[in-house]
């Protein structure tokens, strides 16, 4: 062929088939713009259409005689993937089983043609200028942590308690005393020419560290990305991302990918929410992200939370992660509240917590968590106790209000002449309180007082420091202002019940992220729990309990002792691809495979594998995807259609 560039380019398709690099000639009129990392669009032979993608690098023509396709277009002269970028991608997608371009589609926003065109216009930032009241304010908050400020600028990984308390901004407002750190921390790390990703599990937690950041850095220095924000906000936000001045990004699960100039740091809070781990496909959780573009880019690492993860434990324990100490060690006042004498055995909130609440509500506002929305999440039979189901559907029958026809939570039909099957009773009762009838409860328990609901339905980012009981759902607990002068943990023992391998790990840090809402000094009161978790609660040792969950779960191979893939397809596919793992790892044992399960059209198989078989068991399964792919892609009438194996790797549990 003649002499010439070619591109070679990441086409942007679902199909596992296309994830690898295809080879482009460059016509003379795209040899300007077509550089590595600008949106192109490419024609497929086999598909006969043009499809979009990303240069990814530009190399000297092939001296083999096969005529290369010319790219079709170049989109857009901004090279948006850069190398870094495409580099964490690919390793993410490998490391997942997955595609590249499914990680690039969470990374780089859709275009928004207008904000490009703005941007090109405009100037681009200047390096930030961090005054020094600022740096030495950072300085005093990382030093609440042995030698964090000096570890971090090592740039190593890290794992850290963060202060449970709630604190003050430079403006007054309350925010979390976590928030107040890991600002300081990429404080510190703009003054040295370095950027930085803080990474929340939501748009609440984004505001906290937004308004800790602010007046202490330079306003256009602060990136805010998350999925919130419009589409030409979100794109522009990119845009500044690519640029040499150094940023703080501060964003949901997707920020660990924001293109920065020179990473000094990439920090993850609560990475126990489950907000953290990607839904689509390939489902990289936002730990493993920046695990990942740590070991390629360096910078500092820092996991912190409230409590432990049992993932975040086991790099502690194999020295992956270092854990920081404080130097000075605080926390909340918990009290395990149980029923007294002469008390009712179910009574939900004991005299010890109704007590305190009763004293705490004369100075400010008093915090209720509760399992559930609602005014009744559920009914069961008024004779036998058994849950109330829909005749059509077998969902679960709700009551608005006492009295209220029942509803099905799942059809939404009105359950009117409903008879229990099993009795043949025709009353029900209310089995548990939501908080709608948890605040009607309290709200004629406390006359006078302000009763404020915070759920899903009712959201309330904050209140004031005026008495009142706030009555909210588990993750959707409102901050106060000055802090709650008493905190009641209720439904304790309904939240443990859940049929879930991590229900001890979920509640200890559904609890303790709302215990660190509580002023200093104020009590908060766990109603009618024992066990473990409540000890770890109780004396704030949530790492010890990391530890003791981990070494329960590693006789019995349990995630996170062990990685954990699910195959889901055809009995006959899946079946392929648990042989195809076999073949390339040997090492597995008789009982690394469990299943498959299900019917011969849909069913579904677990690979439970060590870290170290990891890449070996992913290859193999992404190739499983790909030959299936590729065999799918002319089905027979009535056959099964494409991509019909779907493989998702790292569960946090074992559920056939």
């Amino acid at each position: 062929m003649s002499a010439g560039r070619v591109a070679r380019v990441l086409v942007d398709s679902p199909l596992p088939q296309l994830d690898r690099l295809f080879d482009y000639a460059i016509p003379a009129e795209f040899a300007d713009d077509a550089r590595p990392g600008v949106r192109v669009r490419v024609p497929l032979r086999t598909a006969g259409r043009i499809i979009d993608g990303y240069l990814v690098e530009v190399t000297d023509a092939s001296t083999s005689d096969r005529a290369l396709s010319e790219l079709d277009a170049v989109v857009s002269p901004v090279p948006v993937l850069t190398p870094a970028l495409y580099a964490l991608a690919r390793r993410a997608a490998d490391r997942a089983a997955g595609s590249a371009s499914d990680i690039l589609r969470l990374a780089i926003p859709k275009r928004m043609v207008r904000a490009e065109k703005a941007w090109l216009a405009a100037g681009r930032a200047g390096a930030p200028t961090v005054a020094e009241d600022a740096v030495a304010w950072a300085d005093a908050r990382l030093a609440a942590f042995v030698d964090l400020s000096a570890r971090i600028d090592a740039g190593e990984r890290l794992a850290l308690s963060a202060p449970a308390v709630p604190d003050e901004t430079a403006d007054g407002r309350t925010v979390g005393a976590w928030a107040l750190l890991l600002a300081a921390a990429a404080t510190r790390q703009l003054a040295r020419g370095c950027s930085s990703i803080i990474a929340v599990p939501d748009h609440r937690d984004a505001t906290q560290v937004l308004a800790a950041l602010d007046g202490r850095v330079p306003p256009d220095a602060v990136v805010r990305d998350d999925a919130r924000r419009s589409g030409p906000e979100r794109y522009a936000t990119f845009l500044r991302t690519l640029e040499d001045a150094p940023a703080i990004v501060v964003g949901n699960r997707s920020a660990v990918y924001s293109p920065i100039a020179r990473p000094g740091l990439v920090a993850i809070w609560d990475d126990g929410d489950p907000l953290l781990r990607e839904p689509l496909s390939p489902g990289v959780h936002a730990r493993d992200a920046a695990l990942i573009r740590h070991e390629l880019e360096g910078g500092a690492l820092v996991v912190a939370g409230h409590t432990r993860t049992t993932d975040v434990q086991r790099l502690v324990s194999v020295g992956w992660i270092a854990d920081v100490a404080p130097v000075r060690r605080a926390s909340p006042r918990v009290v395990l509240s149980a029923t007294r004498e002469g008390e009712g055995r179910g009574a939900r909130v004991p005299s010890s917590a109704f007590q305190a609440a009763r004293t705490a509500v004369a100075d400010g506002p008093v915090l209720v968590q509760v399992a559930r929305p609602g005014y009744a999440p559920s009914l069961v039979c008024a004779d036998c106790r058994r849950p109330a189901r829909c005749a059509h559907c077998g969902g679960p029958l709700r009551a608005a209000r006492p009295g209220a026809t029942p509803v099905c939570g799942w059809c939404g039909r009105h359950a009117r002449g409903w008879a229990c099957p099993h009795c043949s009773s025709t009353q029900v009762r209310m089995a548990s309180s939501g908080s709608e009838r948890t605040a009607d409860e309290l709200g004629r328990a406390f006359p006078g007082i302000r009763v404020i609901v915070a759920d899903g339905e009712h959201p309330v980012a904050h209140v004031d420091a005026a008495p009142a009981l706030v009555v909210a759902t588990r993750g959707a607990e409102p901050i106060a202002q000055g802090g709650y002068r008493a905190v009641v943990l209720l439904d304790g023992d309904r939240m443990l019940q859940a049929d879930d391998l991590r229900v001890g790990e979920a509640c200890l840090r559904w609890w303790s992220n709302a215990a660190a809402l509580a002023a200093p000094g104020a009590p908060v009161h766990l109603v009618g729990v024992a066990g473990g978790v409540a000890r770890a609660l109780a004396t704030w040792t949530q790492p010890a309990y990391a530890a003791s969950e981990l070494a329960d779960r590693a006789p019995l191979r349990m995630p996170p002792t062990v990685r954990v893939a699910a195959v889901e397809g055809p009995r006959a596919r899946v079946d392929a691809a648990i042989r195809a793992v076999r073949e390339a790892v040997t090492a597995l044992d008789s009982e690394a495979v469990l299943g498959p399960v299900g019917e011969s059209e849909q069913a579904r198989a677990l690979v439970r594998f060590d870290y170290s078989s990891g890449p070996a068991v992913t290859a193999a399964l992404r190739s499983a995807v790909v030959t299936d792919a590729l065999n799918s892609r002319r089905p027979r009438a009535g056959g099964p259609g494409r991509n019909t194996l779907r493989v998702r790797v790292d569960l946090p549990d074992l559920e056939l």
